[in-house]
């Protein structure tokens, strides 16, 4: 098992795996269920009554876990704007100019199967996650201020994806081959523990509650959700989606104002909601063939969907709470995972299936440019990102 969190510091050193003394390397280590599957997770009365998880920086408002990013962090300051773009099947990362929509350099990843761009915690590094699944995988560094590698690849297992709990003091790398989520040292890449999820084939993505007590991650060949507690490193509660065993659950996002998880499902065609308090599902909304990932926009005010298989953008509004508009990219296209530019004008994702990447303008809705990259482009990052710290996955920031 991991230390327990206390006060407001993560007792890191005093880490307790079977057979191991403190601090040392136990790649295997798992935590042990405080409760079994399916208990119900408390729900806190009110917004107010919620406890944040000990040492995450308070939300900027009540109402809107994404306040924060509006302005860019000085701690980018120096940093390219660049568009990174992990290719799985070329093995490669492509660079990209946003201001000239030029590609300027493709490097090897330096492992197999990358899939995620995942900027740190601290904004200071973004990791390249070399998904060789089973017992391997990588982590390649690359310094925000050159847009190239630092250092060599870092030995991680089976990292799919990543992201960070939101007070910076783990490292969430999703081994979706092994069904697992492994909780690493952020600074010494040391592996602290894991939170097995035996019951959640092909775990990939998540979000955390506004508190970030707890994550909900997607199963995605099994069409289901699992409740991670963050405090207590144990997986607490499985929750079968509508669409039932046949679904495939994918990107997960948090409402602006904490109430709501939206899933995206490739299978349903479309986002299903999911209360974020008593983690059950609320609800459906019909979007598009293949609903892929989902970006709440700058001002928080509505949510873009990718919808893969029709290549179509779906835009949720938050407070008409209805999808207000969807838009087909010209000749076609299979929009997977990206973001938003700085300023928040400009969608870059991924052609997954066309090798390309797509900068779209979602003020006036007109295709800028397409860009020809690797094989099998997948979640590309644009980069810096406003926001005071990095959640992980391709930038989500709060």
């Amino acid at each position: 098992m991991i230390a327990r969190r206390t006060g407001s510091v993560l007792a890191l050193a005093v880490v307790l795996l079977t057979g191991c003394s403190a601090g040392s390397h136990a790649p295997n280590a798992q935590t042990a269920p405080a409760s079994a599957p399916g208990t119900a997770v408390p729900a806190p009365a009110t917004q107010a009554a919620i406890a944040l998880l000990p040492g995450m920086p308070p939300p900027l408002s009540p109402t809107d876990v994404y306040a924060a990013d509006r302005e860019l962090s000085p701690a980018v300051a120096g940093h390219l704007p660049r568009v990174y773009v992990p290719n799985s099947e070329s093995n490669t990362v492509t660079v990209i100019d946003p201001d000239t929509f030029r590609v300027i350099d493709t490097y090897p990843s330096q492992g197999r199967e990358p899939q995620h761009v995942v900027p740190s915690y601290d904004l200071q590094t973004l990791y390249v996650t070399n998904d060789l699944p089973i017992g391997g995988g990588s982590l390649l560094p690359i310094d925000p201020r050159t847009g190239e590698p630092a250092g060599e690849p870092l030995p991680v297992r089976d990292p799919y994806n990543m992201y960070f709990t939101p007070d910076g003091a783990f490292a969430l790398v999703v081994a979706e081959a092994d069904r697992s989520v492994d909780l690493y040292d952020p600074h010494t890449w040391e592996q602290m523990g894991a939170i097995a999820a035996p019951d959640c084939p092909g775990i990939d993505h998540l979000d955390f509650t506004a508190d970030g007590r707890f994550a909900l991650a997607s199963c995605e060949f099994s069409g289901r959700m699992a409740v991670l507690d963050l405090i207590g490193a144990d997986l607490v509660k499985m929750i079968d989606l509508p669409g039932g065993r046949g679904g495939m659950p994918q990107d997960v996002k948090l409402a602006p104002d904490g109430s709501t998880f939206y899933v995206a499902d490739m299978m349903a065609d479309g986002v299903y909601t999911v209360d974020a308090h008593a983690f059950e599902p609320t609800g459906f909304i019909e979007t598009g063939k293949g609903t892929h990932g989902l970006y709440v926009t700058r001002d928080s005010a509505a949510m873009i969907v990718t919808n893969r298989g029709e290549g179509s953008l779906s835009v949720w509004d938050f407070a008409q709470q209805r999808i207000v508009r969807t838009w087909f990219i010209p000749d076609g296209g299979s929009p997977d995972m990206g973001n938003l530019s700085a300023d928040g004008r400009v969608f870059w994702v991924s052609g997954r299936y066309n090798g390309e990447v797509y900068a779209i303008d979602v003020v006036d809705w007109t295709l800028l440019a397409r860009i020809p990259v690797g094989r099998g482009a997948h979640g590309l990052t644009v980069w810096p990102q406003p926001g005071r710290y990095s959640t992980g996955h391709t930038g989500v920031m709060r």
